[in-house]
């Protein structure tokens, strides 16, 4: 007999650690950064994020937020065979939607009451408003549901609380060891709104609507996806040429702003827009068949530096390599079997990546104490012991090294490049300039 969905609460085991553990799968797998506010360490706050890759969401949620955070979660997911131990584990509570089973929405009830009385006693909440996960390069239209809880949450509590937006920037979803950020944005504002009920129409459109404002800020929002690459390269232009601050905070609200800015274009300039795209797009074809990034153009590779270089990639070849490579051979069961999971036919592309993660960290996990126990068997309790600590170290030095390798291989390139660039370079910084002023203009016409 299934368990329950609304029992799931009362197992809580995984909760306490839930953000470390975010944090150490997101950054296993991820090259992960966060920026923006701070957000609250302590009392009630609810966390609103945007939803593009499925269970793995939380994990960039949690790991964010530095603390416990108890999320909404479709009901269906509570008795799944393969992942519901994950979510009763992590204190989600179910939410009953009616493309699931109409007949159990009034469960929902009970539901809502559950999360004003968490918020009541000061814990954190996730929820993500859009209701789905999805694949679209732009946030979905919002549900209700986020701003009928924080209403009725600040009836209990007499007034307002947090409502944190976290947007979540992916470059590749599916590609181990892209670049993923989650930026934290300022609370809501919506102290006028506190206080009246959940059953209050315009209010719960107010604050949705203020939700979606705040998630946009947050998030980077195309027309498509074949935009990207084109819109990542006007941003690096620009803030290369201008010398702009390149923290993760900045860079995605600089993308936000050339994705605006494209998409208004298109409907109010289309033509003026489709020739300022296209001179991006050649420029940035330029630099993909020299290696190099629009901020490459301005390094001065002199002999000296070059040296130098050499020198720490010379350290980490000789130390890294090796503990690589080993690593590499330790972990090629597991790694092969994670890839193999990843590839099955019929698997939606929006869950591919929560199935490397969720898989992978089972491989990993159940190869890691298999290793251990036949160390311990073979050479002693002690060694197998140790085996559970080094191993898991092993695997991270070895995801370090080559990352760094992989730089390694692009750095030499661009300072051959550079050392012989001569007038290509020049042309290319003119280039650069031109477009960055371009750039500018529409920013300012559009102000």
């Amino acid at each position: 007999m299934a368990q329950s969905p609304d029992a799931a609460p009362n197992r809580m085991w995984l909760l306490p650690v839930l953000s470390r553990v975010a944090r150490g799968a997101v950054y296993a797998f991820y090259r992960f950064e966060t920026g923006g506010e701070t957000p609250p360490s302590s009392g009630p706050v609810l966390f609103v994020a945007n939803h593009p890759n499925s269970l793995v969401d939380p994990a960039f949620v949690a790991a964010a937020a530095g603390r416990p955070v108890r999320f909404l979660a479709k009901a269906p997911l509570f008795t799944d065979r393969l992942v519901g131990w994950l979510i009763r584990a992590s204190g989600a509570l179910p939410v009953y939607r009616r493309q699931d089973d109409p007949g159990l929405m009034r469960r929902n009830a009970s539901t809502f009451v559950a999360v004003h009385e968490a918020l009541e006693a000061g814990a954190a909440v996730g929820i993500f408003p859009e209701g789905i996960s999805h694949n679209a390069p732009r946030l979905a239209d919002l549900r209700t549901g986020a701003a009928r809880i924080a209403l009725g949450a600040s009836v209990r509590l007499e007034g307002s609380f947090p409502i944190v937006p976290i947007g979540m920037v992916l470059r590749d979803k599916g590609r181990f060891r892209s670049a993923a950020v989650a930026i934290v944005g300022p609370p809501v504002p919506w102290t006028d709104l506190a206080g009246r009920p959940e059953e209050d129409a315009d209010a719960v459109r107010e604050l949705t609507a203020r939700i979606g404002h705040a998630l946009r800020d947050v998030t980077v929002n195309l027309d498509s996806w074949e935009d990207l690459p084109t819109v990542e390269c006007a941003e690096a232009v620009y803030a290369a040429e201008l010398d702009l601050a390149r923290t993760p905070e900045e860079r995605v609200r600089r993308l936000r702003e050339v994705a605006e800015t494209l998409a208004r274009y298109r409907r109010e300039d289309p033509e003026r827009i489709d020739s300022l795209y296209r001179a991006v797009e050649r420029f940035r074809a330029q630099l993909e068949v020299l290696d190099l990034a629009p901020d490459d153009l301005d390094a001065q590779p002199d002999a000296l530096r070059v040296t130098s270089w050499f020198l720490r990639r010379m350290v980490l070849f000789l130390v890294g390599v090796p503990l690589a490579a080993a690593g590499t051979v330790v972990f090629i069961v597991p790694y092969r079997l994670t890839g193999w999971i990843a590839r099955q036919p019929g698997l939606d592309p929006d869950v591919r990546s929560t199935w490397k993660i969720l898989g992978g960290a089972v491989c990993y996990t159940v190869w890691v104490f298999l290793l251990a126990a036949v160390a311990g068997f073979w050479l002693g309790v002690p060694v197998g012991l140790a085996s559970l600590v080094g191993l898991p170290l092993l695997g991270l030095a070895t995801a370090g090294v080559r990352d760094s390798w992989v730089d390694a291989r692009l750095d030499m390139r661009r300072y051959r490049t550079l050392l012989a660039g001569g007038e290509v370079l020049e042309r290319l910084r003119e280039h650069r300039r031109v477009l960055a002023e371009s750039l500018e203009v529409m920013r300012v016409t559009l102000d």
